[in-house]
């Protein structure tokens, strides 16, 4: 994103396209962990006491290493990449989605101003928001399919269809698709902190500078978006929490609300359970989020030079056109005069 007050050298969705290719490749090399980080977010440690399993799955996983040890004991390696090609779906529609808004709205708040300045921190956290609300309800739907996708036990997996017709079948109907939304809207924060500190931090950290190496691309966005996750774990946890299939204990009966999720897993294991799958969430997020941005940096200015050459070329065979038109009014001009 652009560190300036001018607006973007892109279109919206040259910023889009940018956005969704590296969101697109930096989870696409994490992905184990996202399995492992929604398995850890699920699961609920059962009591001698409870006579149904508190979640889905009833493997209980001690660490991030212990879950993909025993995913990959039990289901083999392709365990870990259950449900990844909804999640690459859900990941390059969110992030266009979401890239393609924050760029217009933020371009149309620049226009807006009489004397240009960057946004302040207040400001760029709420057009991140704004673009991630917008994002959100469009795209939706792949997530929660994913999240059940990632949490089916060992002898039902379905795929992508099949697990949206479950969804469909239950006793939500289509509205489930939807489900956890309003901690999804809620969650908006997530993305507008990680982007508003992303901004805050390159004018502190390196001010006046239009373009960035990688390196300093990726740490900005690993610095970011670990300061956006700590803050918004326990929504993220409640979250999941709805998305998933029912867990046998609730006889069926899905969670209403991201409060009632919390309310079960405080009730079952404490308050500090609401950040359980940190570790791996964190790891996760850090990676996928420098990733992206040392991608994204990169492909704005491959972008910016593509975009260049076609209008260099556009206008070169315009002034052919031109060219040739305006020597073929010459040609007619001596028959006009007679």
């Amino acid at each position: 994103m652009a560190g300036t007050a001018s607006a973007s050298p892109l279109p919206p969705w040259g910023n889009a396209l940018a956005g969704a290719t590296g969101a697109v490749l930096a989870n696409a090399i994490v992905y184990p962990l996202d399995i492992v980080k929604t398995r850890l977010q699920v699961q609920v440690k059962r009591k001698k006491s409870d006579q149904e399993p508190l979640t889905t799955n009833d493997a209980h996983y001690t660490s991030s290493l212990d879950a993909i040890k025993r995913i990959f004991e039990d289901e083999g390696i392709m365990g870990l990449y259950s449900g990844i090609n909804g999640s690459l779906l859900g990941v390059t529609s969110t992030n266009f989605a979401y890239f393609y808004w924050y760029s217009t709205i933020r371009s149309v708040y620049l226009s807006s101003q009489a004397i240009p300045k960057s946004p302040g921190t207040a400001m760029e956290l709420s057009l991140g928001a704004a673009a991630g609300a917008v994002a959100q309800v469009f795209t939706i739907p792949v997530s929660v399919i994913t999240t059940r996708q990632q949490t089916q036990p060992k002898g039902d997996k379905k795929g992508l269809l099949d697990t949206g017709r479950e969804v469909v079948l239950s006793d939500d109907g289509w509205t489930g698709l939807w489900r956890g939304l309003k901690a999804s809207l809620v969650l908006v924060v997530n993305p507008a902190i990680t982007y508003g500190a992303y901004q805050r931090l390159r004018v502190f950290l390196f001010p006046g500078r239009a373009n960035l190496r990688p390196w300093e691309s990726f740490l900005l966005g690993a610095m970011s978006k670990a300061l956006a996750t700590i803050a918004t774990q326990p929504l993220i946890v409640a979250k999941v929490g709805l998305q998933s299939r029912p867990p046998p204990a609730r006889q069926g009966r899905p969670f209403k609300s991201f409060i009632e999720v919390m309310s079960y897993i405080i009730e079952h294991e404490g308050p500090l359970a609401l950040f359980k799958g940190l570790a791996p969430q964190l790891t996760k997020g850090i990676i996928v989020q420098g990733l992206l941005m040392m991608t994204k940096e990169r492909l704005e200015i491959l972008f910016i030079i593509l975009f260049a050459y076609l209008r260099r070329v556009r206008d070169s065979k315009l002034q052919q056109l031109a060219n040739k038109a305006a020597v073929r009014a010459k040609e007619f001009m001596p028959i006009v005069a007679r």
